[in-house]
């Protein structure tokens, strides 16, 4: 009784045995104090930062919309929803002619003509074509003081559709950068085909007029199962500015000769229009 007693004057708590524990010193409290604290901070900055990329994922890459389109057509893109706007502060109708379709009821001719005038090298590059790049900086540099230039651009197939489906038309190097970073993340989580196959249905070919199929009945009163090399040529043509090409009828034919030329020689998988083309892996 007397040690509890000596305890509670002390200050000091008895052990069962009524013997009293031992006080912990001063510097060992704060020091076990701070190191909690320590991993807290530790804690709250890794969340932070998951939080942090789950956002930016979120905000640069489109991850479920990416992952979705392996199976699921989109049901409407931003530039076709920004032409919409456009018509109707215009007070005309918004009306949208786009008739998906698979690849398999395209016409080779078509896939020939427009990997030939848009993306000669689309199965040989992971989304950018990083030699397009090059090429096309030296010739922007080359030609930088002429009066009449145009500027080359290098945006593959994958690089135009990231544009169509989720951002805008505005020359920016934000939206380039997000652009590249979306492609990317097509090219490595979508088949060729497919991303081949959605930007056949998705591409704007007249003011109001998206995608091959639309556009083959519009322009040549024929599916584009059933367009010849020619029409094929000819509607490859139109990209990327439609409304510029159908409004200029004489540079509009030159450049179908061109890409009928090039057609030639350019390079298309054994298959491609085939369904199975489509199961396949990447």
């Amino acid at each position: 009784m007397k040690d509890g007693l000596t305890a509670q004057a002390t200050g000091e708590a008895p052990h069962e045995d009524g013997a009293p524990s031992p006080s912990v010193p001063p510097p060992l409290a704060a020091a076990r104090l701070g190191g909690r604290n320590v991993r807290t901070l530790h804690l709250l900055r890794n969340l932070s930062l998951l939080l942090f990329l789950a956002f930016s994922l979120g905000v640069f890459i489109p991850l479920p919309q990416i992952i979705l389109l392996r199976w699921r057509d989109p049901k409407t893109t931003a530039f076709i929803e920004a032409r919409q706007a456009h018509l109707r502060a215009l007070g005309r109708s918004d009306a949208i002619d786009r008739r998906p379709v698979g690849l398999g009821q395209v016409a080779p001719a078509l896939v020939r003509a427009v990997l030939a005038a848009e993306d000669a090298r689309f199965f040989e590059h992971h989304g950018i074509d990083w030699e397009a790049v090059s090429s096309a900086r030296q010739w922007n540099q080359a030609h930088a003081r002429s009066r009449r230039r145009r500027l080359h651009g290098a945006s593959t197939l994958t690089q135009q559709l990231a544009k169509n489906l989720w951002l805008t038309g505005e020359r920016t190097w934000w939206r380039k950068g997000r652009e590249g970073i979306d492609a990317l993340a097509l090219d490595l989580l979508v088949p060729k085909a497919r991303i081949l196959e959605i930007y056949l249905s998705a591409i704007e070919l007249g003011e109001t007029t998206y995608g091959c199929e639309a556009a083959s009945r519009a322009l040549f009163g024929v599916s584009a199962s059933r367009l010849s090399a020619s029409q094929a040529a000819r509607l490859a043509a139109l990209i990327p500015r439609p409304v510029w090409y159908r409004a200029h009828p004489e540079a509009w034919e030159r450049r179908a000769e061109l890409i009928a030329q090039r057609m030639e020689s350019q390079p298309v998988p054994a298959g491609l229009t085939n369904t199975r083309a489509l199961e396949s892996p990447k």
